[in-house]
């Protein structure tokens, strides 16, 4: 194993160990301090975890891989979600904190993920070209093999909107979610390959070894990881609610963003890092598709540990909960319909951070739903102006992907022809 490597990964440990310890003591000395313990485990062994499932990527090529990669760096958001959930069953206090992990989960995704990647993405690009160089370009490419993607999430889009109508996100629909999810996989696992993957950091020193210590590595990382992260999930879950008793911080605001902070900072910077390699394709790529399986594992699994902690059919919401899943469905609406024609430009990059910003400064509820009316008037208007991707994206879910030579080619002549960043391969 490279030195790097190890220590990167002794660091790792070394910052979750306290956590392992308290676990296996039952210390709890004081809900701020279990914060900051468990916390920093989640991201310390979310960082092995992302890691180790994008060197896999060395032995699982294509979208079905992109898949994979977005749920498995998603494991701690599910792991503290699903506590959530789960305890909803028998304390119905806790049915607020499933939904607000969730959506706030979402909405950091697409507001402040997609944005960054795109900006970093350009500035790159334009690396040492002046202000009116024709070579500039003003928005990032994505492969024609992303409409699956941007299909499959168009359609959850509409399906979310069926929660906040019910008022509850019922098991049945759960279990649809669930299937759409099983549906993508699926759909991604018949994409035809479209090259050798490349790795930064860590996991390219990982993909750089021999295959059989390779394999070793990335299965001993994910044990690992996934083991510390369980162990950590229900205390980390209760020291977020605790902690904002203590301080007198609303524990909803600390479930619905520090939580979400803390588990995907390590995909957010791995993303950033394909995008400082000149590959913000891929980079976007992994976060479209971790937009799809919040909308539909993640969500669908919601009810199922509630049934399982003791709860009925049904996992209930309030208003405040129903208004958060407007808020953040009317959010993936207008994501969607700006990345419908497969480009995604620096003004969009700008305005999608901005609308996502303006949010922490309207917290009443007739703001918010003037604020989601104003989103899904933007999305409107987007969709008009893309309005022949609309069915093409539609269909990309339920039909066989077109050969990928063709693809490319295609992409290339608009990246060509629109000024876009062209797509790494």
């Amino acid at each position: 194993m490279p030195r790097a490597l190890i220590s990167r990964v002794v660091l790792c440990l070394t910052i979750a160990a306290p956590a392992v310890v308290f676990r296996i003591l039952g210390f709890h000395p004081h809900p701020v301090i279990d914060l900051i313990v468990f916390g920093a485990a989640v991201v310390a062994a979310s960082f092995l975890l992302a890691w180790a499932a994008e060197a896999a990527q060395k032995d699982i090529s294509g979208a079905l891989a992109i898949a994979i990669l977005a749920l498995i760096a998603v494991l701690p958001e599910y792991a503290v979600d699903l506590y959530y959930a789960f305890r909803s069953g028998s304390d119905p206090d806790y049915a607020q904190y499933a939904a607000a992990n969730m959506t706030g989960s979402n909405r950091l995704l697409l507001g402040f993920g997609w944005p960054l990647v795109v900006i970093v993405a350009l500035l790159v690009a334009n690396r040492g070209l002046k202000r009116g160089d024709r070579r500039r370009v003003s928005s990032l490419g994505l492969p024609v093999t992303a409409r699956l993607d941007v299909g499959f999430l168009a359609i959850l889009a509409v399906l979310a909107f069926a929660i906040p109508l019910l008022g509850t996100i019922p098991i049945w629909f759960g279990l649809v979610l669930i299937a759409g999810f099983v549906l993508y996989l699926w759909r991604a696992s018949r994409v035809e390959d479209d090259g050798e993957e490349e790795f930064v950091g860590a996991a390219a020193d990982i993909a750089g070894m021999p295959t059989r210590a390779r394999r070793i590595t990335v299965v001993t990382m994910f044990v690992v990881s996934a083991a510390i992260i369980l162990a950590c999930a229900e205390p980390f879950a209760t020291a977020l609610v605790d902690s904002g008793t203590s301080l007198g911080i609303d524990s909803y605001f600390l479930v619905q963003w520090l939580a979400p902070l803390a588990s995907e900072a390590p995909e957010f910077i791995i993303a950033v890092l394909f995008a400082l390699r000149g590959m913000g394709a891929a980079a976007i790529g992994t976060l479209i598709a971790s937009k799809v399986n919040q909308w539909s594992l993640l969500v669908g699994s919601l009810p199922v540990a509630h049934f399982f902690g003791g709860g009925g059919g049904d996992l209930p919401l309030d208003a405040r909960q129903i208004e958060e899943f407007v808020l953040t469905g009317t959010q993936t609406v207008m994501g969607v319909a700006i990345i419908m024609a497969l480009r995604f430009h620096w003004r969009s990059a700008v305005a999608l951070a901005a609308i996502f910003a303006v949010q922490f400064f309207v917290t009443d509820t007739t703001g918010r739903y003037v604020l989601s009316i104003i989103q899904v008037a933007i999305a409107v208007g987007l969709l008009v102006l893309h309005r022949k991707d609309i069915l093409p994206t539609l269909a990309a879910p339920f039909r066989r992907a077109a050969p990928i030579a063709r693809d490319e080619a295609a992409a290339d002549e608009r990246a060509a022809e629109t000024g876009t960043v062209p797509v790494a391969r």
